[in-house]
């Protein structure tokens, strides 16, 4: 396995595969991103299962790029016999999933090999494989998966090996299809086509969004492209990332499974996404929300699965290592049953954004909207989990109660804006009141002059830098200017931005983790709307500094060993870069009395 920043993306808009600088497709989850991988060797070695394709004995690539704005990635290798391109892609799926790898000749002739090995259920089930007419065919079970491609293979020890020579000119097709091993073989794919398919649909898709120009314009689009990726198309669910248990610290047990929709995670994605231009995306959210959330609001969860389930055990494989040894690994998320009060604030969030972009409301998406503040009204003062999913005991955390300001601010706004919605504005407007008075006299500590993560403690947070984003307080507040000192000055290491001050009683986990990426994008728009427009850029610029060759961010950076750490690519840290970028792009925020990501609704910044 390679590091973390090794990896690339391909997606069919249901699950998604990473590829390693060597070549190696080490993982693949079949037919959903949450399904059972059939190759691990990312969480385990190459008998984990794996599809390498390189030349032999080559090592990491010369050089890898995405076709313009697509995810068709193209992989080369310069050797002393010639230059070989390896074009890798998943088309966006009709029937069947596929993975197509094309091998291209550019110049001289190169030695090709090729390892094929299929292992199902994370790496535990080796399949039955043999010959069926032209193609490959490996079943264990419900899982069938085909290989069709004119090069010579053979069976050696549990895997498929094709060992052939590419001329200059040269163009050997790969396609690996998925189907139910009890349903009829799916029609077979040609791969010249699939690419050019492939392309009009990403070329296509980034041409809706907003023409954007400038410095920021290839990272913004490359993270927007990255976040459609990570949405389910069949339900508009968005997963927090494409793995499972790529560690908070290399060697450590904090292995948490991120292929699940996260509301606050989906509602920011949306955001970023609303901002680029992208509406369709917006719309298939909300009906995914709506299905999710039905019914008692005291049931929302904060998570749920693609589909809207809800029961999201997590259990231990213990058959696999683990990323570098980082044991367990994890599938499922015991997080599920957490109370997080911030969420209710970004789904009402969100729905106003739709709401305000465009979106035709809906009367059952407006009922929804009133049960869940009317449900907020009772709780919000509770103590809760917070957003960072502490394991610990219960507190009063301070971005949860800024959120829940969020929903009663937003939901009275919208009374006051539409008349054909309906709801006890002047009751909300109290409540918001309330809540603003509230977290200033318990929230801030005044000898400091700097906000808290919860009441009555000392200790400092991330998400605190979000106050003036939401609205709550405007960007140059002293009160805010003291907080983004604070937190720069007990808060950060290597001038990047750690989530909270960590124990292991927070979670009973021992060890440390990485800065948390998106935070140090939160510091980039709090620098913003503070007026320190040099200091947000170069901190921007740095963070663009810390992405792949291929402009893809995990969940965390260690400045120690200068790598990427957690689950890859990482929504949260993508949908903070838009925003981010956006905003210096624009000079939106500063000097603003409306939240940044909320184009016309205009509204005074409490004091």
């Amino acid at each position: 396995m390679g590091r973390i920043e090794d990896y690339a993306l391909l997606g069919d808009l249901q699950t998604a595969a990473l590829v390693s600088s060597e070549g190696s497709v080490d993982w693949l989850c079949l037919p959903r991103f949450d399904s059972p991988a059939c190759f691990a060797a990312l969480l385990d070695d190459p008998g984990a299962g794996r599809w390498k394709l390189a030349p032999g004995g080559a090592g990491p690539c010369t050089s890898r790029h995405y076709v313009e704005d697509s995810l068709v990635l193209e992989t080369e290798w310069e050797t002393d016999e010639g230059t070989v391109r390896v074009i890798d892609f998943m088309p966006p799926r009709e029937h069947a999933p596929d993975i197509v790898r094309i091998v291209e000749g550019v110049s001289g002739s190169v030695q090709m090999y090729g390892e094929l090995t299929l292992r199902f259920d994370y790496g535990k089930v080796r399949p039955w494989v043999h010959h069926d007419d032209d193609q490959i065919l490996a079943v264990a079970g419900p899982d069938a998966v085909r290989l069709r491609t004119p090069a010579p293979t053979r069976g050696h020890e549990w895997s498929t090996v094709s060992e052939f020579t590419v001329h200059a000119g040269d163009r050997v097709p790969f396609v690996l299809t998925w189907s139910p091993s009890y349903q009829r073989r799916p029609d077979p794919v040609d791969a010249e086509q699939a690419l050019q398919d492939t392309l009009g649909y990403w070329h296509g898709w980034a041409e809706r969004g907003h023409d954007l120009t400038g410095p920021y314009r290839d990272a913004i689009k490359r993270s927007l492209l990255t976040l459609k990726a990570l949405t389910y198309q069949p339900t508009g669910g968005i997963v927090a990332a494409a793995t499972t248990s790529l560690p908070e610290q290399v060697g450590g047990s904090r292995n948490w499974d991120y292929r699940y929709c996260w509301l606050r995670d989906a509602t920011y994605t949306l955001q970023a996404l609303i901002a680029g231009g992208y509406l369709d995306e917006a719309n298939a959210w909300r009906e995914w929300l709506l299905r999710a959330v039905a019914g008692d609001p005291a049931d929302l969860q904060i998570m749920y699965s693609l589909d809207g389930t809800r029961r999201l055990s997590e259990s231990e494989l213990d058959w696999l290592r683990g990323y570098e040894d980082s044991a367990p690994v994890r599938v499922g998320n015991a997080a599920a049953g957490q109370l997080q009060l911030d969420v209710w604030g970004e789904t009402l969030d969100g729905l106003a954004l739709a709401r305000e972009s465009g979106l035709a409301a809906t009367e059952d998406a407006w009922d929804l909207q009133v049960l869940l503040m009317e449900h907020l009204e009772s709780v919000w003062n509770d103590k809760d989990n917070g957003l960072w999913e502490v394991r610990g005991p219960r507190r009063h955390f301070t971005h949860s109660k800024v959120m829940a300001w969020v929903a009663a601010d937003r939901m009275a706004k919208a009374v006051r804006r539409h008349h054909s919605l309906h709801g006890p504005a002047d009751r909300w407007e109290a409540l918001r009141d309330t809540i603003h008075a509230d977290v200033l006299a318990h929230g801030f500590d005044a000898d400091r002059n700097t906000f808290v993560q919860s009441y009555g403690e000392t200790a400092l947070d991330a998400s605190l830098l979000i106050i003036p984003r939401v609205g709550f307080l405007c960007g140059d507040d002293p009160r805010m200017l003291g907080t983004i000192d604070a937190i720069n000055r007990e808060l950060t290491q290597d001038g990047l931005v750690l989530r909270y001050q960590n124990s292991a009683s927070d979670d009973g986990l021992p060890g440390d983790e990485g800065v948390f990426l998106a935070c140090s994008f939160w510091m980039v728009d709090a620098l913003h709307l503070a007026g320190r427009q040099e200091d947000a850029i170069q901190l921007f610029d740095r963070l663009l500094a810390l992405r792949n060759d291929v402009g893809l961010l995990s969940e965390e950076w260690d400045p120690t060993q200068q790598r990427q750490l957690g689950n890859t690519p990482q929504a949260f840290s993508h949908f903070a870069l838009v925003t981010s970028g956006l905003q210096l792009h624009a000079g939106r925020g500063h000097g603003s009395h409306e939240p940044i990501w909320h184009p016309g609704i205009p509204g005074e910044v409490p004091r």
